[in-house]
């Protein structure tokens, strides 16, 4: 395992990019293991913005690639800026959750926590902000107490990917590094200090992204004829999969982004490309 590790990133490899020192990183893989290996409906909750977007559908294409039993959901920020009582019954238990893991955003309150636990749903939380609060269900955030990682600047779809480095670690993928296409682009989106790992993550990603085998990305560039990977081109990309504002159509449009970048199929990705250049022309 350890040979494995030291290769995630070679040549830049640097031992304190383990992601099981994250605090609760363990007990997550433990969870998702046990959900994955049982075919157990586990639910992917998240942010409609691109490093949510690029988070969710980076997680979605990991576990379709363990054959995983997943359904996902997009959070409607409109509504309520944490998970409540009615996403949970109205959406999670809908769609027979058993397993709920957040990307980029936490539970309301305790009487979400309890609610969870009634329904016999399992929880795992990821997020990075500045929290004083411990919490009583599995939560990684680098920034809560007695976190011993030393990157603390992650986005959540980099925070995200420390998850699938762990699932790789466990599961022996070796191809990970391939969704550091996603995972650049949401980070470039959130404007994540350019120190430490996200400036790892943002030149290795530039690599994969220029030689990506995502048809919703590839779709993208050959659409606007991208054939360098600078500066100008990857905001070209964020523009295309950025939802619209309109408040009417956000929810619809980050839907199709998902779908966008987890198809399997050329010719509907060349579809929601040409879909998504002509919404942009119109707003």
């Amino acid at each position: 395992m350890r040979k494995f590790w030291e290769s995630i990133y070679s040549p830049n490899y640097i031992t304190g990019y383990n992601p099981f020192i994250l605090k609760n990183m363990n007990k997550a893989i433990e969870h998702m293991v046990e959900a994955i290996n049982n075919r157990k409906k586990i639910v992917i909750y998240g942010v409609p913005n691109v490093d949510g977007l690029c988070a969710i559908s980076s997680l979605i294409l990991v576990l379709k690639y363990l054959n995983a039993d997943i359904e996902y959901i997009i959070h409607d920020e409109a509504s309520s800026s944490g998970i409540i009582s009615e996403d949970i019954k109205n959406n999670v238990s809908f769609l027979g959750g058993q397993l709920l893991i957040t990307l980029g955003i936490d539970l309301s309150s305790e009487r979400e926590e309890e609610l969870c636990r009634d329904l016999g749903i399992d929880l795992i939380v990821l997020e990075n902000k500045e929290v004083n609060n411990e919490r009583n269900y599995i939560y990684i955030n680098p920034n809560q107490k007695g976190c011993q990682y030393r990157y603390k600047n992650l986005s959540i779809s980099g925070l995200t990917f420390k998850l699938m480095q762990a699932i790789a670690i466990y599961y022996n993928i070796k191809s990970i590094n391939k969704y550091l296409d996603l995972i650049l682009i949401g980070e470039q989106w959130a404007e994540v200090p350019l120190k430490g790992e996200n400036g790892v993550i943002l030149k290795e990603g530039r690599k994969f992204l220029i030689n990506t085998n995502n048809y919703g990305l590839r779709s993208i560039m050959n659409y606007y004829s991208i054939v360098e990977m600078d500066e100008e081109c990857i905001l070209k990309i964020i523009d295309v999969i950025t939802p619209t504002i309109n408040a009417v159509t956000m929810m619809d449009n980050a839907r199709i982004i998902i779908e966008l970048l987890t198809t399997t199929k050329k010719d509907r990705a060349e579809q929601i490309t040409k879909y998504l250049n002509k919404s942009k022309m119109t707003i």
